[in-house]
């Protein structure tokens, strides 16, 4: 390593441009000896010297000129490429030229013969004598270069998973990066009409091959996806059989995302675990929701959140006309609105408003002021651990909060009400999904009253991928320490989603919604959450056990073991979304849920003794049974409810 710092500051110091000139001037007059040694075949008794040196100089001064024109010598000679050539080319091939016309103008139109007129042979040979001499020389400094910073920079093994244009541009990429001695073993592609053949003097492989005689047998070995348009689960399968050999899986960007059009060494990146997990891209009903958004007054509760963030960053594409962004957290508000300036339309208002839903002064004077024709409900307190230790908040913000925006939505005439909710919701172990239930039960019964102008929606969905406080952010942290990674329970699973991805389904499904609808979203596989924890540390280069434990803590409070997005007596009702269904659920009905929520506010106002809350919220949702949780006591033995009464 000290050696090639040593080249590199050194290289720089000694081959300066000027040095370079120098070099790029001793070459040229070379070049013409040897052009004039061969046109007189070497017959120097023939050579008359005074003519010489008029040659000498003419030629060499329009070379020296035209380096200094074309700037030959500033490039760095161990980074010589196909453009330094031909930059080359045309110095060399323009002084040729130039010396030929002068020597041709002063011959025949003048009809003058002086010393200055140079011999076009003499002018033709030195031409490709000079041209040959200093492009072979950068190259030949080049190759010296890397094969002497090589002998101190360890090689790095490396199979390319596609044979095609981008595995090609992958390996001229990193083949050309002086950072890492990359050794490119193997073109590794599916296709049996490549297999056996060589791209640029490197074999092709199928997997198995490339398996048998690297994987194995080559330490430190990683593998590059280069493959244009990969879908997800090409990437996952590929992924996992080199991740369960230890070996690094790296990826590129999709093509739309290289920075300027092009593709730098550092755009390739490791594989992450949002790569994994994600699914193919939505197909979204773009039109049908700019209809619905386009010019709208649209309020987003939890702005600052992850998912109330995103619901921000995509309506923008939509130019309504005024945003409104609500959010207790003023630091997440304030980066929202930095990351938005330069993005935000200029017929889009942004609204910026520090503000908590359970305020009903507050947010009556937001609605008037700011008339919203959609409400983005996504404001909630959502750790399910820590709303089990603080069951007033979660039912002030969850339940309460939310009663006062949908009423103050129906005063105001807001068109649709849309309510972010959860899979926790479904059978609810904790006080988190039980509040965010009975929240739905609230919003879903408004759509019973009679005249009732405002469309009330919900949606539920699982975990999102990297949210604040989420497990996969956790297991990062806890790898970046040297482990160990905790999960709490070995048959643990949770459905995932990216974060953009929920958005679009929460607009498709404003879009879609009609009023009393609970959109359920297709989470795909749930996922184990030991099998998330190892393929983490697979990811970060570490082994499970050998580098990084993992360690069993125990269920946390109001945790269960796998989440539900429909409760047992729930169906689904297809829609032309392929990804959204509508839940069939029990809808109580509004005279009942207004006097659950006034019992409810009145047990917050005699200072929401926890026992009480969690009572109260268990006789309006007889499915909730708390799990690992100290208000398992106050779950009792009860006659099943016949889903469907009118409570």
């Amino acid at each position: 390593m000290t050696q090639s710092l040593f080249i590199r500051r050194y290289s720089n110091r000694f081959l300066s441009r000027w040095l370079v000139l120098a070099i790029d001037v001793i070459i040229a007059i070379f070049s013409f000896l040897a052009a004039t040694a061969l046109r007189l075949n070497f017959r120097y008794e023939e050579l008359h010297l005074e003519v010489f040196i008029y040659h000498f100089v003419f030629l060499l001064g329009i070379r020296f000129i035209t380096f200094l024109y074309f700037k030959t010598y500033s490039g760095i000679i161990r980074h010589t490429s196909i453009e330094d050539a031909v930059l080359i080319l045309k110095t060399i091939f323009t002084g040729t030229m130039v010396a030929a016309v002068i020597s041709l103008a002063i011959r025949y139109f003048l009809q003058v013969e002086t010393l200055i007129y140079v011999p076009i042979s003499i002018l033709v040979i030195d031409f490709f004598i000079c041209l040959f001499l200093l492009v072979s020389l950068r190259f030949m400094v080049k190759k010296f270069y890397e094969s002497f910073i090589n002998e101190f920079k360890p090689a790095v093994g490396v199979l390319i998973y596609g044979a095609g244009y981008s595995g090609l541009l992958t390996k001229n990429v990193i083949q050309n990066d002086r950072g890492i001695n990359y050794q490119v073993l193997g073109f590794i592609d599916d296709n049996d009409s490549k297999v056996g053949k060589t791209i640029e003097g490197i074999r092709v492989f199928n997997l198995a091959e490339a398996l048998d005689k690297f994987v194995d047998t080559y330490e430190g070995l990683q593998v590059i996806m280069a493959i244009k348009n990969i879908n997800i689960q090409a990437k996952r399968k590929i992924s996992d059989v080199f991740l369960d050999r230890g070996v690094v899986v790296k990826t590129l960007p999709p093509v739309d995302k290289w920075v300027g059009g092009e593709f730098a060494i550092n755009q390739i990146h490791n594989v992450k675990i949002e790569d994994l997990l994600g699914r193919e891209e939505i197909q979204m009903n773009n039109k049908m929701i700019s209809e619905e958004m386009n010019s709208k007054s649209i309020l987003v509760t939890g702005a600052a959140g992850s998912i109330g963030s995103e619901i921000v960053r995509q309506l923008i594409a939509y130019f309504p006309s005024k945003i409104i962004l609500v959010d207790q957290a003023e630091s997440g508000l304030f980066d929202l609105e930095y990351e938005l300036v330069g993005r935000i339309p200029s017929n889009t208002e942004i609204v910026v408003k520090v503000a908590d839903v359970s305020d009903i002064n507050r947010m009556s004077y937001i609605f008037r002021t700011h008339k919203p024709s959609i409400v983005f409900h996504a404001a909630a307190y959502k750790h399910v651990p820590l709303m089990e230790k603080n069951p007033y908040e979660a039912v002030k913000i969850n339940i309460l909060g939310t009663r006062i925006l949908a009423d103050l939505a129906a005063e105001n005439a807001v068109d649709k009400f849309v309510m972010v909710s959860t899979d926790k919701a479904v059978n609810p172990t904790n006080v988190m999904g039980a509040t965010k239930r009975f929240a739905e039960m609230y919003t879903q019964s408004m759509n019973q009253l009679e005249g009732m102008h405002t469309k009330f929606i919900a949606t539920r969905f699982g975990n999102v991928l990297g949210s604040n406080g989420s497990v996969i952010p956790l297991f990062k942290k806890q790898i970046e320490r040297g482990g160990p990674v905790t999960v709490t329970h070995p048959d643990i699973t949770r459905y995932f989603m990216t974060i953009p991805e929920a958005c679009e389904l929460v607009l498709e499904a404003a879009t879609m919604g009609e009023g009393g609808e609970v959109f359920v979203f297709d989470m795909g596989e749930s996922v184990k959450i030991i099998n998330l924890a190892k393929k983490m540390i697979t990811l970060s280069g570490m082994r499970v056990d050998r580098d990084i434990e993992i360690k069993f803590t125990g269920l946390r409070p109001g945790e269960k073991l796998y989440e539900e997005l429909l409760s047992t007596d729930e169906n689904t009702l297809p829609t032309h979304h392929p990804k959204i269904l509508i839940a069939k659920v029990n809808v109580p009905s509004y005279s009942y849920m207004d006097i659950q929520m006034n019992l409810m506010q009145e047990v917050l106002d005699e200072g929401g003794n926890n026992n009480d809350l969690v009572s109260k919220i268990k006789e309006v949702i007889p499915e909730y049974k708390s799990n690992n949780s100290i208000f398992e006591k106050l779950d009792k033995v009860t006659v099943n409810i016949k889903r469907g009464t009118n409570f």
